[in-house]
């Protein structure tokens, strides 16, 4: 049994709390009992909220390595090493400085598919360009003890950009390999998004090691950009991939109001700037519509806005009633959103958490827990189901 220190409550978020792990013996997992003083009733779910650490800055992006190693990026420029839940006090030495501006910095971290075999880490950041300007960028190393070495620049979406706004961006990869990453629109000029000549605002696909598949759907349209697999998405940080079925969900901010819940297909459009359920932040409106011929709607949208940012599917047994549902991350809602999925359909939704924090990711670890981090409060935390 290992104590570790917890926190918990929805205004103080300092409560103490002892929690027990589960033991794995074969393919059976022996729950120990847990401490229900402080845990929270779901619509579905019982759960109890583990606090694993406090003092998170920007934490973005997070994955695991194996053997309880996990890694969380803070969009500074560092990546702090966790073993076996709690922080070990290391950081990832030798990483690129990156365009700590506004939105723009070190963002998504995450594994090859075959890690165990080749050891490649994959990250996005706003790279330093020239003239003061940044640009979204995809690299992998490996490590060595805690250096990361073998440094690659994949690509890097352009042209660059002079303000902090709407970078993205996360990375997935689907089944056969192909790593998709998301780029915002830059913020000042939303119609970036429907200009297939720059590399805003879009979703985009490549191979592993940065080539540009040859089937990708705007290879051969002069003058695109030849990544781009969607477009007219306004700013998307959060991707999630289903293994099971075959889908890529996204999620994006809208303006104000119009914040998207999308499955993401070849050379679609999903509309921004052209429609949107949001306005202007000054209350006057972007456009008199919200749906056109050729370009998608979403699953489903929020107005007001909650600021949608990571994005995690469930598919662990450990979550029987939510599996198959969507998670979203809340920022300016601070809770984390519960989308009762019937298939691809949304259905319902619950408000979970609230005031936990921003919620800028959840994601699903390889033993099937569901975990998150928040800005403000600066919370590594980890859903346990009860009953």
């Amino acid at each position: 049994m290992k104590s570790i220190k917890c926190y918990f409550d929805l205004t103080v978020l300092a409560v103490l709390l002892v929690t027990s792990y589960s033991c794995e013996i074969k393919d059976a997992v022996v729950e120990e009992p847990i401490d229900e003083t402080y845990a929270v009733q779901t619509d579905k779910l019982f759960l109890k909220v583990d606090t694993l650490y406090t003092e998170f800055i920007n934490p973005w992006g997070m994955t695991w390595l194996g053997e309880g190693k996990m890694l969380v990026t803070e969009k500074e420029g560092e990546i702090l090493i966790f073993q076996d839940d709690k922080f070990t006090g290391e950081k990832v030495q030798g990483l690129p400085a990156v365009w700590n501006v506004g939105q723009s910095g070190l963002l998504d971290i995450t594994t090859h598919p075959h890690f165990e075999d080749n050891g490649w880490i994959y990250i996005t950041f706003g790279k330093n360009m020239p003239d003061s300007t940044g640009a979204t960028t995809v690299m992998r190393f490996k490590l060595e003890g805690n250096n990361a070495v073998r440094q690659e620049e994949l690509i890097t979406a352009g042209p660059a950009w002079d303000g902090g706004r709407h970078f993205g961006s996360r990375i997935v990869f689907d089944n056969d390999g192909y790593l998709y990453f998301s780029n915002g629109d830059k913020g000042n000029m939303p119609e970036n998004a429907q200009d297939l000549t720059n590399s805003h605002g879009k979703i985009h696909r490549i191979h592993d090691d940065g080539r540009i598949p040859a089937d990708n759907p705007f290879v051969n349209t002069p003058g695109a950009i030849p990544s781009i697999w969607t477009y007219g998405n306004r700013n998307p940080q959060g991707l999630v991939y289903d293994k099971v079925n075959n889908r890529l969900y996204e999620t994006e901010h809208g303006p104000q109001g119009g914040d998207e819940l999308n499955i993401i297909k070849k050379g679609k459009n999903y509309g921004w700037p052209v429609i949107t359920y949001g306005i202007n932040y000054d209350g006057t409106p972007i456009t008199e519509i919200t749906e056109k011929e050729g370009m998608e709607q979403p699953l489903t949208y929020y107005v007001p806005s909650i600021a949608t940012a990571g994005v995690a599917l469930v598919t662990s047994d450990r979550y029987p009633a939510w599996k198959g549902d969507i998670l979203i991350g809340a920022l300016v809602k601070m809770h984390i959103n519960r989308v009762d999925m019937v298939g691809a359909t949304a259905v319902t939704q619950e408000i979970m958490l609230q005031d936990i924090g921003r919620v800028r990711q959840i994601k699903e670890s390889p033993d099937g827990y569901l975990y998150a981090v928040t800005e403000g409060t600066g919370l590594l935390i980890k859903l346990i189901p009860i009953r």
